[in-house]
């Protein structure tokens, strides 16, 4: 008996159904891209490991694929390194290659080896899959898209502000309510100064991060349990009881940082990024407030990649639908430094195509007619009608109509039967009589009207 097909754990297949959400997702977010000058790179499925590893930490070069040299492989073993080499020196010798595990770094290496050819700042998206070799659970897989939008080149916080908007306008187009969270690496580098911990950083932005779901009395013995000083959690409460508007936040803030550069930089940051994305929602002559239907909300409590990130950070999350964030980024100061190019700020986000799919089936967002790809179908009684159809079909295809001629004239209740399976609008009968008269009878799926038509008729009723 064969084994049973099948695939590797943490994949997936996709049916056309699945496709066809998934490309409406992929296709809103290009589109979007597309209008604020972004323009579309691809990289390699694997990259050199020397591209890959030592750029996401001991735990991250543990997830990497790696791909078995080519070839005779084994031939650079012996006897001596089997037994006595690490796991590590085994792989340099088989294994020169692995699939890429994000697109952040191939995207670094792609700006300093392209960096003759590509015009700064430079705008850029990409929409492919990663893979992690982790160890797969509900909503975690080994394959998985990401969609980056980047700019590279620049110090301009009006970059920012173009990645809000285009947050505002993908969910717009996709009609998921959502709220954005925005913070500043500065402003946590500067809490951690003026409380008197600058070194402790991580372990005060770990803790202060489960704000909502813990309260404040598990935040504070969370930090004394980790060992920052009584003082220095006193010293942190004011941060902790901050409220009011975005304004009102940065006001209190201001005063409490006022000893730090650093934090007094990351407010003046977020001061600007707030007043741009105002000025962005008028009118062209400048007289009229279109207030944006995005909420955007200073959250102290956002701190996501503090290893990484170097001005402002964001995150998204929908509105009606209990989920994590589903779009998240930030600027970061020296991504290329990685490869001997320093000094080259960007600031990007990445949409979770995963997390939205999930959001739009659970909240039943996606169009009516995304099923239907074919327009119409000819159904047909026999063999001089099955030729008589596919002359139609080839006239209608001329025309930019998606016409399918069912292969075989077998019973008329199983070809109407595919047509419903696939969601086709139209179908067009043909039968000796409707051949005589140079028609064919042409029936609405949805309303089960039928009327004998020209072919200049049946583009008409088709639209």
């Amino acid at each position: 008996m064969a084994q049973k097909p099948s695939i590797p754990k943490g994949t997936r297949d996709f049916s056309p159904l699945e496709m066809a959400r998934r490309n409406y997702i992929f296709d809103t977010i290009k589109s979007v891209f597309s209008l604020y000058g972004f323009q579309q790179i691809e990289t390699p499925a694997m990259e050199n490991l020397s591209t890959l590893m030592g750029k996401y930490g001991e735990e991250g070069d543990k997830l990497l694929f790696k791909i078995l040299n080519s070839g005779d492989w084994k031939g650079a073993l012996n006897a001596e390194l089997l037994e006595n080499a690490t796991i590590g020196a085994l792989t340099n010798k088989v294994s020169e290659k692995g699939l890429r595990y994000d697109l952040t770094v191939p995207f670094a290496r792609f700006v300093v080896q392209h960096r003759e050819e590509i015009q700064f700042p430079f705008k850029r998206y990409q929409i492919q899959p990663v893979w992690r070799a982790d160890r797969p659970q509900k909503g975690r897989y080994r394959e998985f898209y990401q969609c980056d939008v980047d700019v590279v080149g620049t110090n301009s916080l009006l970059s920012e502000v173009e990645l809000i908007q285009i947050v505002e306008e993908v969910y717009r187009r996709l009609g998921i309510r959502v709220s954005l969270h925005i913070n500043n690496r500065k402003i946590l580098a500067g809490i951690a100064e003026v409380i008197g911990q600058p070194e402790r950083i991580i372990d005060i932005t770990v803790a202060i991060d489960k704000l909502d779901k813990i309260g404040i009395d598990n935040v504070n013995k969370e930090l004394l349990d980790k060992g920052i000083p009584a003082e220095a959690v006193e010293a942190l409460q004011p941060i902790l009881h901050l409220n009011g508007t975005n304004a009102e936040k940065l006001d209190q803030l201001e005063e409490v940082l006022a000893t730090s550069q650093t934090g007094l930089k990351g407010i003046e940051e977020l001061r600007t990024i707030f007043a741009l994305y105002a000025q962005s929602t008028q009118d062209g002559d400048m007289t009229t407030y279109q207030p944006s239907s995005l909420q955007v909300e200073l959250d102290l409590c956002l701190a996501r990649g503090l290893n990484y990130y170097t001005g402002a950070i964001f995150e998204v999350k929908a509105l009606d639908v209990q989920m994590g964030s589903i779009t998240g980024g930030g600027r970061y100061d020296n991504l290329t430094g990685i490869f001997g190019m320093p000094g080259v700020s960007g600031v990007g986000i990445s949409f979770g195509a995963d997390r939205i799919y999930d959001v739009l089936t659970e909240l039943n967002l996606y169009p009516d007619d995304l099923q239907s790809t074919t327009q119409l179908l000819f159904a047909t009684f026999g063999e001089q009608e099955l030729l008589y159809a596919v002359r139609w079909a080839n006239l209608l295809r001329e025309k930019g109509v998606r016409v399918e001629v069912y292969p075989e004239p077998t019973k008329m209740k199983k070809q109407m039967g595919y047509a419903d399976a696939k969601h086709i609008p139209f179908v067009a009968i043909v039968g000796g009589d409707e051949m005589a008269a140079g028609k064919v009878m042409l029936k609405n799926m949805q309303s089960g009207e039928q009327q004998l038509v020209t072919l200049d008729e049946c583009l008409l009723a088709i639209g």
